[in-house]
């Protein structure tokens, strides 16, 4: 290790397939010394941490319209009438997804 700049060596274990990813995006860049790349990622690299929190909520309301359709259909099969409530529950449970639609948009970057 004499007049080596980096004395301290790291080591860690991936998968075959983790290495095949690995590789295939060193193909990105032009380098194919795969210590120089993995340690400018460990570096310079960062992580994106999404909240799927407003999405999850959307997606909660979108099932709960779908279960309520059903039923509406079901309903307008047998019998050939729809029931304004079940309508205007429908109506309510669209304007909540459009609150949470412009309220995740107002929170993004």
């Amino acid at each position: 290790m004499n007049g080596r700049k980096r004395t301290v060596q790291i080591k860690f274990r991936v998968t075959e397939a983790e290495r095949d990813l690995i590789l295939e995006k060193m193909k990105l860049v032009p380098t194919r010394n795969m210590a120089a790349y993995l340690r400018k990622i460990a570096i310079d690299g960062y992580i994106i941490q999404i909240d799927h929190a407003d999405i999850k909520a959307m997606t909660v309301e979108i099932q709960k319209i779908g279960v309520n359709v059903n039923q509406i259909a079901r309903r307008v099969n047998a019998t050939g009438n729809a029931y304004q409530e079940d309508i205007e529950e429908i109506k309510g449970v669209l304007a909540e997804i459009w609150r949470l639609q412009r309220l995740s948009l107002l929170k993004a970057p």
